[in-house]
């Protein structure tokens, strides 16, 4: 896997991919940036997002589960002095489905999270990471 990450101006950068995909970063105005993009470390808890995310759908569906959508939503905190390392992470995730079994969704998560998230697993050695979930009829 490659990637390219290119200065624009100032503190602003955009970050290519491999699969022809393009993101604007950039730092916050204290910091010299003029907020047009996602900071560099939002950008990686984006990542445990969507990677942990695309799993649970992934294991859901594979098991025949209607899932119709599928949230997560991150809190993380970080150290005080640098570097700041993420030192706890929560990820909450909402799946909407029709008649989705709660065992099957809670293996989902715990499957992504402890197997297949590789985003997860690495932010997991430094950070502590927890998961929950709820279900939405839908």
């Amino acid at each position: 896997m490659k990637v390219r990450v290119k200065l624009i101006e100032g503190v602003s950068f955009v970050g290519q991919s491999e699969s022809g995909h393009s993101v604007v970063m950039d730092g916050p105005p204290e910091g010299g940036g003029r907020n047009l993009g996602v900071r560099p470390m939002e950008m990686l808890l984006l990542g445990l997002g969507g990677c942990s995310a695309y799993d649970v759908v992934h294991i859901l569906r594979k098991g025949r589960q209607q899932v119709t959508d599928c949230v997560a939503d991150i809190d993380a905190s970080r150290a005080e002095t640098d570097p700041k390392v993420f030192t706890k992470i929560h990820v909450h995730f909402t799946v909407s489905g029709k008649s989705l079994d709660p065992k099957r969704v809670e293996q989902a998560v715990k499957l992504s999270a402890e197997k297949y998230c590789s985003a997860s697993i690495m932010l997991g050695k430094a950070a502590a990471i927890s998961h929950d979930f709820e279900i939405v009829e839908g």
